[in-house]
């Protein structure tokens, strides 16, 4: 059977951070409730054919956990009955540090969700506070341990770097104090500073460029002394925790979105839903009339993805997995490009696979961009 992966949107956040540019929003429980019921309608109306098998559940947001824990099962058992699962699935989701309790955590394990992803930031409550979190380190630790409490053995904690005051110091830090909690994943990600947030209309003091490289350059060598592999540009995980969500974005494994503005890639058609919550709202029922910006990929497209999305991934791109989806020598398309960047000492190629070096994953946009024919 063929794989899918399914993302679930809840817009909802108790406030919204000042660098956050994700479709979210405040709302009080009653907005919450129909926005859940639009959901379930949309899930219920949706099609794929039936050799798709779900490997992979994640809600995101917005705070997934702000929502009342028993809505979150009605999601997982509507789609359960609407698509095949596959034994052993990854369900995630996403929480803010004093947003979940002991009976939310319990109901999300009835569920069936089996993986819970912090979203810590810093460790430093001065650099939370000018992030806009609601949340102290004190909080995050107290969630944390209640999280562990409860039995869940699959733990992420995502670390933000590049944050405005932010020494290389601070940053090393943060990422001792969380790696010492022994979570199974860390996703370590710097700071854009995107239009139409509060941070881009601020003068922020944000680190230089060479702290900025030095930053990740230690990311990798803390936490490969707790015993995490980095296996992903910004992902770090102890054995057998890579996140296979996320791993299926970068293989193009297809996924189908739900939810307000979520993003789908199926059989190489992508689309994303609806923006506008009273169009949602009142078609969700009618999935073909909610989704926006069809695109079907053509071999150039898909090669690229391939190229730029695998090359994520710390073990890069196998030629036979090129060769096999494109009927083509993966030398034969982009010779010029990858003889150039490894000539750079950015990218390796042995004769079995492609892949980033420590120099080249620094400079990753510049060789994706190489990539685009």
């Amino acid at each position: 059977m063929k794989e899918l992966e399914i993302y679930i949107h809840i817009p909802f956040c108790i406030k919204k951070c000042a660098y956050c540019d994700f479709l979210s929003m405040e709302a009080e429980s009653d907005v919450q409730e129909t926005y859940i019921q639009a959901l379930l309608n949309e899930i219920a109306h949706t099609n794929v054919d039936n050799d798709y098998q779900v490997i992979s559940v994640f809600i995101g947001g917005g705070t997934p956990s702000v929502l009342r824990g028993e809505w979150i099962g009605r999601i997982l058992a509507k789609l359960k009955s609407r698509f095949t699962f596959r034994q052993n699935v990854e369900i995630s989701i996403e929480c803010n540090p004093g947003t979940v309790n002991e009976e939310k955590l319990n109901l999300y394990q009835q569920a069936g969700v089996n993986r819970i992803s912090f979203g810590l930031q810093s460790c430093n409550d001065q650099e939370l506070q000018r992030l806009g979190r609601i949340h102290s380190y004190e909080t995050f630790l107290e969630s944390y341990k209640m999280v562990r409490a409860v039995g869940f053995k699959n733990i992420n904690v995502d670390l933000m770097s590049g944050l405005p005051a932010q020494t290389l110091a601070d940053w090393e830090r943060s990422l001792c104090q969380v790696a010492q909690l022994g979570p199974e994943h860390i996703s370590a990600y710097s700071l854009i500073v995107e239009e139409g947030t509060p941070f881009a209309l601020q003068e922020l003091s944000l680190p230089d460029e060479e702290t900025e490289r030095l930053m990740y350059e230690r990311t990798h060598e803390l936490l490969e002394q707790y015993g995490y592999k980095q296996y992903e540009i910004s992902n770090y995980a102890k054995d057998g925790f890579a996140c296979r969500h996320n791993i299926g974005y970068w293989q193009r494994i297809s996924y189908l979105g739900m939810g307000l503005g979520a993003a789908s890639l199926v059989q190489d058609t992508r689309y994303s839903n609806t923006g506008d919550m009273a169009v949602y709202l009142n078609k969700s029922h009618e999935p073909d009339s909610i989704r926006y910006d069809y695109e079907v990929l053509d071999q150039k497209a898909r090669m690229e993805e391939f190229l730029f999305l695998g090359l994520r991934m710390l073990e890069g791109i196998r030629l036979e997995d090129f060769e096999h989806q494109f009927s083509a020598e993966l030398l034969d398309i982009y010779g010029e490009q990858i003889n150039k960047m490894v000539n750079q000492g950015l990218l390796f190629l042995d004769g079995h696979s492609l892949k980033l070096t420590r120099q080249g994953i620094s400079l990753s946009n510049y060789v994706f961009s190489e990539f685009l024919l």
